[in-house]
């Protein structure tokens, strides 16, 4: 091995909290480089969240269109172009791409791109992707490869070269019928995306239930509003062997609560899960810890057990959000300077981009019921917001948790349009400390969705305690019954 070039710290992967990394390091006067193998950026630019909700996008536009006539406008028949919306995405992904670069190039971070394997502590061989090859070690290390979409051992699978949510935003042509393997969030997204563009779809999904982390009122409703737009689902079902190959034909041999059946279409789009890109990276040499799936070990400082190495983002374990990711750059970026942060009790958001979306934050039902949490629960329909009646979009529903004993707001759901930014409304209350009276008796701007949280607060049961002391003022001669709020005030 050739004597290594030193660096001040040296980052594999870019992702999104590797590249802020890199940029704040090299900003800070040390000599920094980010080793990377295809992806500049990491794949949220590129490959996952902006290009997903680019092509959303267009088919939320090719549905409107489609609708149009009821909202007073004639439209010709529409007619979906899947080239010029995959140029569109692309488009976007290119002027991202140069927006990173710029980057790299004001900060003074080295992007070196090619495929890089530690060969000792620190110290990485870098293939280069035009040739060649560096060996760079660094004073401090950080992991970012992030995660790849999981293919499941079903016979027959993998030699049909089925569609990842990759191959899936590079189709230039309209699948016929695409059948979805998984029915969680990427699943979910895509599955409604291409019934807009005009494909037949099926989702397959083993569970009893879609979107399997959330309660099943939430999941019950996902799955109403894909079931009214055409997509078929399927649930309790479970893949058993694959024929044919994706983009051709397939056929798909399936176990279902009522026996074997067979399914055909067009394309597969796997949407299962996803693994961490630690293997064959050289971590045995390094002192760098995995899990038992693969994933690197590290404390809520996001150290691994080798000295002056981190890990950042979904290779870590962290949530898999490009959000989290941000959020562990700024973790180790505060612990780099002497503070004490860590990764222990974070309130994480998120949303899903189905139409209505998805957006959640802090628990849900059946997590407070797993936890042993006490919680009151609120309930409001979306079309009860005057918001909804303008846009006629009147799907979906908000739901609050409320501490049983306190006015502190434990969680929060809503399908609903925006529902996103509804819910950061809520997540700034309960990072405040607002109590859940507090938002509900804000004075909110109509018509707007946020409005409705009022209303959804306003219909929690009592508290614990304001229930004993109705009890009691009810059980002493002369009260009034009754005349105490019911709104644990």
């Amino acid at each position: 091995m050739s004597n290594p070039e030193r660096l001040d710290a040296l980052i594999l992967g870019s992702g999104e909290g590797g590249k802020y990394l890199a940029w704040h390091l090299a900003r800070s006067g040390r000599r920094t480089a980010v080793v990377e193998r295809r992806w500049v950026g990491g794949s949220c630019p590129n490959i996952n969240c902006l290009p997903s909700k680019n092509e959303i996008w267009s088919a939320k536009v090719a549905d409107l269109t489609r609708h149009a006539r009821k909202f007073g406008t004639a439209t010709e028949p529409v007619a979906v172009d899947m080239a010029k919306v995959r140029q569109r995405k692309r488009d976007m992904v290119d002027g991202l791409v140069a927006i990173n670069l710029e980057n790299y190039r004001a900060s003074g971070a080295e992007l070196i791109m090619g495929k890089g394997r530690f060969v000792a502590p620190k110290t990485l061989e870098v293939r280069l992707n035009d040739g060649g090859s560096r060996v760079l070690a660094g004073d401090q290390v950080f992991i970012d490869v992030g995660t790849h979409p999981a293919i499941p051992d079903v016979p027959g699978l993998k030699a049909a070269l089925p569609l990842t949510n990759i191959e899936a935003l590079e189709l230039g042509e309209l699948p016929e019928h695409l059948i979805v393997l998984g029915g969680g969030y990427v699943g979910l997204e895509l599955a409604q995306a291409f019934r807009r563009f005009g494909s037949r779809v099926t989702i397959v999904e083993q569970a009893a239930q879609l979107a399997g982390r959330e309660d099943p009122d939430v999941a019950d409703e996902v799955r109403g509003f894909l079931s009214d737009e055409g997509i078929d689902v399927r649930l309790s079902t479970k893949a058993l062997r694959v024929q044919g190959r994706s983009g051709d034909a397939v056929s798909i041999a399936l176990q279902t609560p009522s026996g074997e059946a067979t399914i055909e279409g067009s394309h597969i789009l796997v949407a299962a899960g996803r693994s961490p890109n630690t293997d064959g990276i050289g971590l045995d040499v390094t002192g760098v810890a995995l899990d038992d799936r693969g994933y690197i070990r590290v404390n809520e400082r996001l150290e691994t057990g080798a000295p002056d190495v981190w890990a950042i983002g979904e290779c870590a374990g962290s949530a898999q959000f490009t959000h989290v990711s941000f959020d562990d750059f700024r973790v180790i970026r505060d612990n780099l300077a002497g503070l004490d942060r860590s990764t222990r009790n974070r309130l994480t958001p998120y949303c899903v981009f189905t139409d209505p979306p998805l957006g959640r934050v802090g628990l849900s039902e059946a997590e407070a019921q797993r936890q042993g949490v006490a919680v009151r629960i609120a309930k409001l329909p979306v079309s009860a917001v005057l918001r909804t009646r303008t846009i006629d979009e009147t799907r979906g529903f908000m739901k609050a948790l409320v501490a049983n004993d306190s006015d502190r707001i434990l969680g929060f759901a809503m399908i609903g349009p925006e529902a996103g930014e509804v819910m950061a409304v809520v997540q700034t209350a309960m990072l405040a400390g607002l109590p859940c009276t507090g938002l509900r008796d804000a004075i909110i701007a109509h018509p707007t969705m946020a409005e409705g949280l009022g209303p959804l607060l306003a219909k929690l049961p009592p508290r614990s305690m304001d229930k004993v002391h109705e009890t009691a003022r009810a059980s002493t001669p002369g009260s009034h019954a009754g005349t105490g709020s019911s709104l644990g005030m």
